[in-house]
């Protein structure tokens, strides 16, 4: 699944636009090196989003193309 795609389904990002935005801005990385919008992520990734001065640090557990809201945060594990 695309990256973009995959924040804004775990909810980790609210808009696929603005996902695009922060991948662009290169505020997105996975494993420790700036990602693209288009990047695959999969399981057992490490996604890196810097949010102004704070840093959000999570590991993909799982990859679903629609999830409800209250299981979205079941995709990933804050590290």
């Amino acid at each position: 699944m695309r990256l973009d795609k995959y924040l804004k389904v775990s909810r980790l990002i609210k808009r696929r636009t603005v996902a695009n935005e922060a991948c662009d801005g290169g505020r997105v990385m996975i494993n420790d090196k700036p990602a693209k919008a288009s990047t695959n992520v999969k399981v057992g990734d490490v996604i890196t989003i810097g949010f102004g001065n704070k840093e959000v640090k999570v590991e993909v557990l799982s990859i679903q193309e629609t999830v409800r809201k209250e299981e979205a945060g079941d995709m990933f594990k804050y590290l």
